[in-house]
């Protein structure tokens, strides 16, 4: 997956065969803007364009542009893999959620 970033926001790249262009989508957003480039030039100035355009209607319509996490979220996982990662949180002397976040940090650093 690509991703392009601008001003603090981040978007999703992929190419679409069909228009024979690149669609980004605006990631995080209480809501959906999308832009399209034939080039990166052309995708950055779009996604600046969408960007704007989304921001300016949430101001009018005072909604917030980006979308509120909980942070609690289900993971289903097999019995085993349970397990074998209870197993290490409790080696490391961390909770199980403990245990999880980090690891899920660590591999968005890489």
């Amino acid at each position: 997956m690509n991703i392009m970033e601008l001003d603090g926001y981040k978007a999703k790249i992929e190419y679409d065969p069909e228009l024979d262009q690149f669609r980004g989508e605006i990631l995080g957003l209480n809501g959906s803007a999308d832009f399209y480039g034939d080039n990166p030039d052309r995708l950055r100035k779009e996604f600046k364009n969408s960007l704007d355009v989304f921001l300016e209607v949430c101001k009018e319509n005072n909604i917030s542009p980006i979308k509120e996490y909980s942070g609690k979220f289900n993971l289903r996982i097999t019995p085993s893999l349970h397990s074998e990662i209870a197993v290490q949180a409790t080696a490391a002397n961390k909770s199980l959620n403990q245990w999880v976040a980090e690891l899920l940090k660590r591999s968005l650093s890489h």
